[in-house]
C-alpha cells in the first residue's frame, strides 16, 4: 500500500452518496457518443501553451486511470493524491493542474477554505475543513476557481471553448461533474474533453452532452 492514503471508514449518509455517485456515472455512459469510448477527433488549433500543458497532463491520465473511485482517502498534505489508476472526475482536473500549471489544489483549497470557509457551500454539513476532501468536490472548485476569478461566460458556442479550459456541469439527475477542455475537436469542430465520468480519464465527445454550469479559464 502507497504510504499517502488509506481508505477511511465512511458513515451511512456518506457511502449512500457516493455509491449514488458511481451509479449516476456509469449509468450515464450508454447515453454518451461511442458509448463512452476514446474519440480522436481532429486537430484544434495549438494555442495558449500553459492551457495546452494542462491537456497535456490530463491526456496523459488516459490509459492510466481506469476505473472511476469515490472513496474517502486520507492524504498527505500538500500534494496528495489517490493511486493513479483511480478516482472521480475532480482527480483528472488536480493531477493535470498539479503537473501542467503546477497548481496544487489540494492547499490552494484548503487554504481558500480555512481563511473563507462560509463562502463556500454548505451541502456536506461540515464545521470544519477537510484537506482530503474538501478540493475533490466539484462545489468547492468551482467556489475557488470564481473567487479567483477564473470564470467566464457559460455559452453553447463551441468556439467559445479553448484548450485546457474547466468546464462542469451537471449529469442527471443532479450530479455535478467537471472537465478538461481538449486541443481536439470533433468532426463539426466542437471540441472534445478529457474527464472521469465513470470509467476511468477519457477524451470523448461530451462537451454539450450535459447542461454546463460553469466555464473557467486560468489566467
Amino acid at each position: 500500500m502507497n504510504g499517502s492514503f488509506m481508505v477511511q471508514p465512511r458513515g451511512t449518509a456518506a457511502t449512500a452518496a457516493q455509491w449514488a455517485g458511481i451509479a449516476l456515472a456509469v449509468l450515464v455512459l450508454a447515453t454518451l457518443p461511442n458509448g463512452g469510448g476514446q474519440s480522436p477527433g481532429r486537430k484544434h488549433e495549438e494555442s495558449g501553451g500553459s492551457r495546452n500543458r494542462i491537456v497535456e497532463a490530463a491526456r496523459g491520465q488516459v490509459g492510466v486511470t481506469v476505473s472511476y473511485d469515490p472513496s474517502y482517502v486520507t492524504l498527505t498534505y500538500p500534494g496528495g493524491d489517490v493511486p493513479r489508476e483511480r478516482g472521480v472526475c475532480t482527480d483528472v482536473v488536480i493531477r493535470a493542474l498539479r503537473e501542467g500549471r503546477g497548481m496544487d489544489l489540494q492547499k490552494l483549497v484548503h487554504e481558500d477554505m480555512k481563511a473563507n470557509f462560509s463562502k463556500y457551500p454548505g451541502i456536506w454539513g461540515l464545521q470544519r475543513t477537510d484537506r482530503n476532501i474538501d478540493h475533490r468536490r466539484v462545489p468547492n472548485l468551482r467556489t475557488y476557481f470564481k473567487r479567483k476569478g477564473f470564470s467566464l461566460p457559460v455559452t453553447k458556442t463551441a468556439g467559445d471553448y479553448k484548450p485546457g479550459d474547466l468546464v462542469t456541469c451537471t449529469v442527471p439527475p443532479n450530479l455535478p461533474h467537471i472537465m478538461i477542455v481538449s486541443s481536439r475537436n470533433n468532426s463539426g469542430g466542437v471540441p472534445l474533453v478529457i474527464h472521469n465520468i465513470g470509467r476511468g480519464a477519457r477524451e470523448e465527445d461530451a462537451l454539450f452532452t450535459y447542461p454546463l454550469t460553469g466555464h473557467y479559464r486560468l489566467q
